[in-house]
């Protein structure tokens, strides 16, 4: 059962990283990367709302009829995705990035990282693995939009966090901030984690 659980929560961080893998997700990887500090606040929401959202459809996954699981399910989800935005708004240091992410927070609603995880884990099992599945599918996922965000932020801005850390003397690369440049990012770590691990590379 232990060594289950520590499966659960390693393998979406690690070897199963739903963007490296799977790559889902990678429509807010590429938009809300642009700087650290939103990228780490879009990455804690999509961990609330999965792991949440996951447990609550665990929950209530005898009790709902098989042909509105889907309406249930997002309906769940769109409360989450609700009370974590209300938060953000609330928060004296967090209104500003709330209102810099915008539609962001709310299309965490059609991430098919948290609508595929309850499908595929919540359903299926109880709510404390369910639980940990859903805020280890959140890690993965975040994992790999701070790795993007602190390139694009040090070498677009210059800064992390907003705070400089290279000489004055560097000149930011605008191309960085731009979009496809993500995407490239993102492309060398999914070529990176591929030759790492030999089970994902194709024969």
């Amino acid at each position: 059962m232990a060594q289950k659980l520590k499966e659960t929560i390693l393998n979406p961080i690690l070897k199963g990283n739903p963007i490296t893998v799977l790559v889902l997700g990678i429509c807010s990887a590429l938009a809300v990367t642009v700087q650290l500090k939103g990228a780490l606040v879009m990455a804690l929401s999509v961990i609330a709302v999965t792991g949440l959202s996951s447990l609550v459809c665990s929950l209530l996954r005898n009790t709902i009829p098989n042909r509105v699981r889907i309406i249930v399910q997002l309906v769940v989800v769109a409360m989450m995705v609700i009370l974590v935005d209300q938060i953000l708004k609330a928060g004296e240091g967090t209104y500003a990035i709330d209102k810099q992410l915008s539609v962001y927070i709310g299309l965490i609603i059609t991430n098919c990282i948290v609508m595929g995880r309850i499908e595929a884990f919540a359903l299926g099992n109880k709510p404390i693995p369910s639980l940990l599945d859903g805020i280890a599918n959140g890690l993965g996922y975040g994992l790999i939009l701070v790795i993007v965000a602190f390139f694009r932020e040090l070498l677009g801005s210059g800064t992390l966090f907003g705070f400089r850390v290279l000489p004055e003397a560097y000149v930011p690369n605008n191309l960085v901030i731009l979009p496809p440049f993500a995407l490239i990012l993102l492309g060398c770590i999914i070529w990176v984690h591929r030759a790492i691990d030999k089970d994902l590379q194709e024969n």
